[in-house]
């Protein structure tokens, strides 16, 4: 990968993401050369929303545009590996929401020509961007924690708790096999296993489709998921994903256990880490003067000034622009290999619900943990 200094970024997808992204594309003082969607008539739509000066007529015509340098993926999940795929042909640097790709074939072929073609390829795992984070990781890695014993973490939402509440993620044509996993467990697995430095061996899980049917749509993606899993380390792992949880906005949190202290990272409280010991546990709220390393360099703002998911979304991409231009990546941002991660975990979350069995999960390569 040759260093690069020429950085200018497209977004395919003017939804949500679109906004998050440009955002930080912004912060990061990245050009954004312009946009396609679904449509000419919904990517002038949203490149007059976002600002941007060019409306491309289709995606084509964005891979065409030599002064385009990396590609934003922000489309629906069926259409990620196919776009990924062009954009790695026409030669550009990919950023793609997750997932990776709705198989796990897929994601398979998107990793392999990621890394024939030398480009930086990134997902967006971006909680592993809080400070927090960072701090805990780093109390594991130097043997603070001790050894791990147990994991507890939960992903949940409410967005989808009324059965006349819809989305397109909802159809598996558009958003695949699995939903509440495949959407937001990912997030929480990466964090336990970047934090850990460990990796889910094996699991067996349980899902649910609370509302079959939605609206006049019927429902075949499940709406929650609990897992018990083991690390490769032997510790033992309960995670509860649900998009039904009344109340719960945007709830993720891991908790682990060892056997000098536990830490729990609450991402709806994100300046704090408890840190619990048997006698005189605390809240350590976020402060630069009191961290190093990573943690020290993703504080942007002093204590007291809330950073929030915007931050860390701004964060890692810095790190993917940084890695760009040094034409190595940045230690800690996630990559394509994480991606296909998250897919081998949702294909495993699948089977075992569908067999009521424990499921091995494979190894990824090409991945740091993979070395830790």
């Amino acid at each position: 990968m040759g260093a690069n200094t020429v950085t200018r970024a497209a977004l395919i997808g003017g939804g949500f993401m679109a906004d998050v992204h440009a955002h930080a594309l912004r912060a990061n003082a990245i050009d954004i050369v312009g946009i396609a969607s679904s449509s000419a008539a919904r990517a002038r739509q949203a490149a007059d929303r976002l600002g941007i000066d060019r409306a491309y007529d289709d995606v084509a015509a964005l891979l065409d545009d030599d002064r385009v340098d990396v590609v934003h993926v922000l489309t629906p999940n069926a259409s990620h590996a196919p776009y990924a795929l062009a954009a790695l042909a026409a030669d550009k640097h990919v950023v793609r929401e997750k997932p990776l790709a709705t198989n796990v074939r897929d994601a398979q072929a998107v990793v392999a020509e990621a890394k024939s073609r030398g480009r930086v390829a990134a997902v967006p795992f971006v909680y592993r961007f809080h400070p927090m984070v960072r701090h805990a990781r780093a109390r594991i890695m130097s043997g603070d924690v001790g050894i791990v014993y147990s994991v507890q973490g939960a992903y949940l939402q409410d967005w989808l708790l009324n059965p006349d509440d819809d989305n397109w993620r909802v159809d598996d044509a558009a958003g695949g096999a699995s939903r509440a996993f495949a959407d937001i467990g990912p997030h929480v697995c990466d964090l336990l296993e970047f934090v850990t430095g460990d990796r889910i061996s094996r699991l067996v899980t349980l899902t649910r489709t609370v509302h079959p049917m939605r609206r006049d749509r019927a429902v075949h993606t499940e709406d929650l998921v609990g897992m018990l899993a083991q690390l490769r380390s032997g510790a033992t792992v309960n995670l509860l994903v649900s998009q039904v949880a009344a109340g719960r906005k945007n709830a993720l949190s891991l908790e682990i256990h060892g056997a000098l202290e536990s830490l729990r990272f609450d991402q709806e409280r994100p300046e704090e880490l408890w840190i619990g010991r048997r006698t005189g546990s605390m809240h350590h709220l976020r402060n630069p003067d009191e961290l190093t390393g990573d943690a020290a360099r993703l504080s942007r703002l002093p204590a007291g000034h809330a950073l929030g998911y915007q931050d860390a979304f701004t964060a890692f991409v810095a790190d993917v622009y940084a890695s760009i231009a040094r034409g190595s990546v940045v230690d800690g941002l996630p990559v394509f290999a994480d991606g296909l991660r998250a897919a081998q975990l949702t294909a495993a979350v699948l089977d075992s619900a569908r067999s009521m069995s424990w499921v091995d999960v494979p190894a990824v390569t090409d991945s740091p943990l993979e070395d830790s």
